[in-house]
């Protein structure tokens, strides 16, 4: 229909009128009381931070580009100082200089950390997670804090009316699902005309205040269910209004037509209705939360049945129940706005909705605690519904700090001194979740946020990785997320986590032994020297060596499978340097054991004759090959082929080297014979020995062979 919109006075404040296409034009008119950023929407986008601050990889890898950056230029420097001393050409040192430079800097660490996390990505969508940001693949695998919504995260989303409460009549309603299928019962047996009648006046008006639609079953498909178009909890009210003899939804939109609404928002916390009822009448429609609608302010009833409702709904809340107050009055006007006729109207009673906790819930969160993450639930519901459903799933703790509750009032009051203490929140609104989540950050720690609605929108931008719920959720807060679960199911952030520590376990595998044995082709060129080995290597054979080992070699350790531990032990702190945690250590004993088996293969070779820079060359290079095998976590997995292929193309390539006779005087080369080609094959398993040795050396609790870490508890 065409849409006239006309100024009025206020600033926000606008007319829209519609004009049908019937015979008598039916003339609709509607308050808009806020626009852009002064509306609700306006709001929460206002919260919505576009700024993208650096992964935590990101950032380690930054630093460890600076601090590598200047070691080996002052080490090439010295190289070709030395050189120069000892009356070595000054050309021959200048490219000797730059080919250690290339060799001692991992230039394959883009490729391999490019090729992990698209692998990462990939198991992930295998595993129902779709990544949309690449380098929040390796952020997962950091996460050391878990904050998660309730409805459709932790329980099953699928809401089911199983209480009603009047204050003439008590009933509970049979029937799964969002089928049209059961019955009230008064005390097991079912309910009879007088009792029946408060129950449909309540369930009328929910079905009145209302914006969901059920779609039937297709009888075509023996399997096919009755389904819910819009939100959950509306739909399971008008299953339940059906169950009641309570008229259908098109007749109640002929006989009494929405005139107005004012909708539900975090801060009201209910919903109001105007329908026409004929002549002038208009019939006023809420529902909403016990603590917004049992209000005098709002409702005529008198106090002491008002506190016999407060009673009961705090009763079904700790049932574990969503439970809400249902109220409505008659007016002979139209008022303007909707929100000047919350006031004077007559309570009708409370519905209690149940939405049970997802089966693996409880697993999933004790998979979480086992891998050293804390989860945190943070709720829009009663402190009783969340506290029922946190004790269920096994997430609040026995002591005084982690049992309580926390609401958002209380946040809101100052009265909680440290939000990092709390486990379980309830009656949060945006800006408090995004609070909680800050907090945390602060503290030090890496956030995950889990959310579905437009509300959840500004924390999951906040957190260090938002993951919405593909499923049911918004676009406003798959648009806000890093990750996006395909299954709604909180398992699946477990497993995502695994995948990113596997991630960073291989990035960090790959520096020891790319760092590692560049560092030890510096020491060789040092070294060397010193023990009667004039020049060790050639610029040539630098080059060779540093392809084959952090080319293929390097770029097929970043596929290397998960360790069998990855999800039993501690986050690493957020704060450690990529090569802490023991992983330096590691790194100077391999390159002091490559060095040292590499120079004693080019001594021996010198004592006998033989062709000792061609040996040295050949002993680097083995040994290198023989520390990528041993660093793997498991040695004769089947998961990634890649690696030993990639040793054996390499040590191919090495061979050529040294007998392809083209390849000779561009490397500078001469082919071996059966006793310095043993000498320098004999460092392979001397580089294999070491690598496990040192893969317990430091950190012994350390499954990945990477140095262990403690994170928050």
């Amino acid at each position: 229909s065409p849409l006239t919109i006309r100024k009025i006075p206020s600033p926000h404040t606008a007319i829209i009128t519609a004009q049908g296409e019937r015979r008598n034009p039916l003339l609709k008119h509607g308050l808009v009381a806020a626009t852009g950023a002064a509306s609700a929407l306006g709001r929460i986008a206002a919260l919505l931070d576009e700024r993208r601050e650096p992964t935590p990889l990101q950032r380690r890898l930054a630093a460890l580009g600076r601090v590598l950056a200047a070691v080996t230029l002052a080490l090439c420097v010295l190289v070709f100082a030395l050189g120069l001393v000892r009356g070595l050409p000054l050309g021959t040192m200048a490219v000797t200089a730059i080919s250690l430079a290339v060799a001692a800097v991992p230039e394959s660490l883009p490729a391999v950390v490019t090729l992990a996390l698209a692998l990462g990505a990939r198991r992930m969508a295998a595993r129902h997670a779709l990544v949309r940001r690449l380098p929040a693949v390796e952020t997962l695998g950091s996460v050391s804090v878990l904050a998660t919504d309730k409805t459709g995260t932790l329980t099953e989303g699928r809401m089911v009316v199983q209480h009603v409460w009047t204050p003439r009549v008590t009933a509970e309603l049979s029937g799964v699902g969002y089928e049209p299928d059961g019955e009230a019962l008064v005390a097991g047996r079912p309910a009879e005309a007088d009792e029946l009648e408060p129950l449909t006046e309540l369930l009328t008006v929910t079905a009145l205040c209302n914006d969901a639609t059920l779609r039937p079953a297709d009888d075509r498909r023996p399997d096919d269910r009755w389904t819910a178009l819009g939100d959950p909890m509306e739909a399971a009210l008008l299953a339940a209004a059906a169950k009641t003899r309570c008229p259908g939804p098109a007749e109640l939109a002929a006989t009494r037509p929405r005139i107005g609404e004012a909708p539900f928002d975090s801060l009201r916390r209910r919903m109001t209705t105007l329908h026409r009822t004929g002549g002038d009448g208009v019939l006023v429609c809420m529902k909403g939360a016990p603590e917004a609608v049992l209000d005098p302010a709002v409702l005529l009833d008198p106090p002491d049945a008002l506190a016999a409702a407060r009673r009961e709904a705090a009763r079904l809340a700790a049932r574990g129940y969503r439970v809400l107050a249902v109220a409505s009055g008659a007016r002979n006007d139209i008022p303007s706005p909707v929100t000047t006729a919350e006031s004077g109207l007559a309570l009708l009673g409370l519905v209690a909705l149940s939405d049970p906790p997802k089966p693996h819930a409880a697993a999933t969160l004790a998979s979480c605690r086992a891998a050293g993450i804390t989860p945190v639930l943070i709720t829009g519901d009663h402190p009783a519904t969340a506290r029922a459903v946190a004790s269920h799933i096994g997430l609040l703790g026995d002591d005084e700090t982690e049992g309580r509750v926390v609401t958002g009032a209380d946040v809101a009051a100052g009265r909680v001194a440290d939000l990092t203490s709390v486990r379980v929140f309830a009656r949060t609104d945006p800006q408090q979740k995004l609070d909680i989540v800050e907090a945390w950050r602060a503290r030090g720690a890496v956030t995950a946020m889990t959310g579905d609605g437009v509300n959840d929108g500004p924390a999951l931008r906040r957190a260090d990785i938002g993951v919405a719920m593909g499923a049911r959720g918004t676009e406003v807060a798959r648009q806000a997320a890093d990750l996006v679960l395909t299954d709604d199911e909180p398992s699946t952030v477990v497993a995502a986590v695994e995948e990113g520590r596997r991630v960073y376990d291989n990035i960090r595998r790959f520096l020891v032994y790319g760092m590692a044995g560049g560092a030890a082709e510096i020491l060789v060129m040092l070294i060397g020297p010193l023990l009667g080995l004039p020049l060790p290597l050639r610029a040539g054979q630098i080059l060779w060596i540093n392809l084959l080992t952090h080319g293929l070699t390097g770029v097929a350790m970043g596929a290397e499978p998960a360790p069998p531990g990855a999800m039993h032990r501690p986050p690493r702190p957020p704060d450690q340097h990529i090569i802490g945690g023991g992983a330096w250590q590691r790194l100077l004993l391999l390159a002091a054991v490559v060095t040292a088996a590499s120079l004693g293969a080019g001594l021996a070779a010198q004592a006998l004759d033989l062709a000792w820079q061609s040996v040295l060359f050949l002993a680097l290079l083995s040994a290198q090959l023989g520390v990528a095998l041993g660093l793997r976590s498991r040695l004769l997995t089947k998961e990634n082929p890649f690696l030993p292929l990639s040793v054996l193309a390499s040590a191919l390539l090495a061979a050529a080297a040294l007998y392809v006779p083209f390849l000779n005087p561009i490397l500078e080369t001469e082919p071996l014979g059966w006793a310095g080609a043993g000498i320098a094959l004999a460092c392979a398993p001397a580089g294999f020995v070491a690598a496990r040795v040192v893969r317990t050396a430091f950190h012994p609790g350390d499954p990945a062979g990477t140095g262990g870490s403690s994170g928050l508890r």
